[in-house]
């Protein structure tokens, strides 16, 4: 990623200074890049090395004077989030894993009603002092992305005041919406209270397809919008879409509405299924995908791709259990929002208890390359679940 002329006099700005390690950022070449010094310098290159080829190769999703933004996904370089960053992923080197990514479920009430809705089953929504207490837990075990989604978070009155309580010098906001509340004035109020970035899912480029996997009307008119809303106020916004064997040949032209409303950044996710027999992206469709990833973040102008299948699968290996946390509108806990299983309850257990029992759990050690959920043998435990079970289900009701 080549810097701008009035960035080249910024040289080596410090991310990271501790005892035994240093990491900087040198502008001085015709790339930005991290390099690390000191005697744990080895701890983090691996890390470094890939975030330096991204930075290489890639256009970011955001550069100005004072900060570069790889992608949405990342805290902006340099900040002291990033800085959080880098120290989670040398820690991590050294065995130690951090929940890097948190999502909350914040709220059961949408106006949609997708067939895909993961929000948890049950009644009711955690209570604010609840939710800031699991945030304050989490940001104290290392989080840097707090991302808050499941089914509307604008139909929850306090979203902004979580938002705001998150705190931005450790980590960066983001929010998932289908827009259908969005206005100017609504948007502004997200940028007053600190979010990082909007994300807003399209499923077609038809309104009649992606209204209809939406169950809402209009829907695909109130999406286009809120991504509108949320660039004149002056936000960071995403257009996300599952990437499923139904569109795939839909990407170019998604990619071509993402490109015309003027989005930073094009969030490819893979479809996850929830039972075996589910339909899944095919290795040849996978090709797909991270051919149009690597050819289009090489290519000037244009929003970047996002894309998990090369993020998890290329570049870190899945995160569940391992780089990421999820908590249910109920408070129960999953390694990431696809696994149906619960790990313990926050009105019940410490976050910190929690993650430390799925740690222990063999499933998530070791890099893999693919979705748990989208192996056979995984599907098999998932299979056990007894029909009609609420979800998520207390993993220890399958193991006994």
């Amino acid at each position: 990623m080549k810097t701008d002329s009035k960035n080249s006099d910024n040289k080596d700005i410090v991310l990271v200074s501790i005892p035994g390690l240093s990491i900087k950022m040198d502008k001085k070449a015709d790339f930005v890049q991290l390099k690390a010094h000191g005697p744990l310098r080895k701890a983090c290159d691996p890390f470094l090395k890939k975030i330096n080829e991204r930075l290489k190769e890639e256009k970011p999703a955001f550069v100005d004077d004072d900060k570069v933004i790889a992608s949405t996904w990342l805290p902006p370089i340099p900040s002291k989030a990033f800085k959080r960053l880098l120290m989670a992923e040398t820690q991590i080197t050294l065995g130690r894993y951090i929940p890097e990514t948190v999502s909350f479920e914040i709220t059961r009430n949408c106006k949609c009603d997708c067939e895909h809705c993961v929000v948890s089953g049950g009644e009711g929504d955690l209570d604010i002092d609840t939710m800031k207490h699991a945030i304050d837990d989490v940001l104290d075990m290392g989080a840097m992305v707090i991302v808050f989604t499941e089914g509307d978070p604008m139909l929850r009155e306090d979203i902004y005041e979580l938002i705001d309580y998150v705190d931005k010098e450790r980590a960066i906001v983001n929010m998932y919406t289908p827009g259908t509340e969005m206005t100017p004035e609504t948007a502004q109020r997200l940028k007053e209270a600190g979010l990082h970035n909007l994300l807003v899912s399209i499923y077609s480029t038809e309104p009649a397809k992606h209204d209809a996997v939406r169950r809402l009307d209009g829907a695909f008119e109130m999406a286009t919008n809120a991504m509108k809303m949320g660039l004149e106020a002056g936000l960071l916004v995403t257009m996300a879409t599952h990437v499923s064997p139904k569109n795939i040949g839909e990407l170019p032209a998604m990619y071509e509405l993402a490109k015309e409303i003027g989005v930073h950044e094009f969030s490819l996710w893979e479809s996850v299924p929830k039972k075996r027999g589910d339909a899944i992206i095919t290795e040849a469709d996978r090709r797909i995908v991270l051919d149009m990833y690597h050819r289009t973040n090489s290519t000037k102008g244009g929003p970047r791709i996002f894309s998990n299948s090369y993020f998890e699968g290329e570049m870190l290996g899945c995160m569940a259990g391992q780089r990421w946390l999820h908590v249910c509108v109920d408070g129960a806990v999953k390694p990431c929002p696809y696994i149906p299983f619960s790990y313990g309850n926050i009105q019940e257990r410490s976050m910190k208890d929690i993650w430390g029992k799925i740690r222990k759990d063999k499933t998530f050690r070791g890099q893999r390359s693919t979705c748990l959920m989208q192996e056979t043998e995984y599907l098999k435990l998932v299979d056990r679940i007894p029909e009609g079970a609420s979800k998520p289900y207390d993993i220890e009701k399958i193991e006994s």
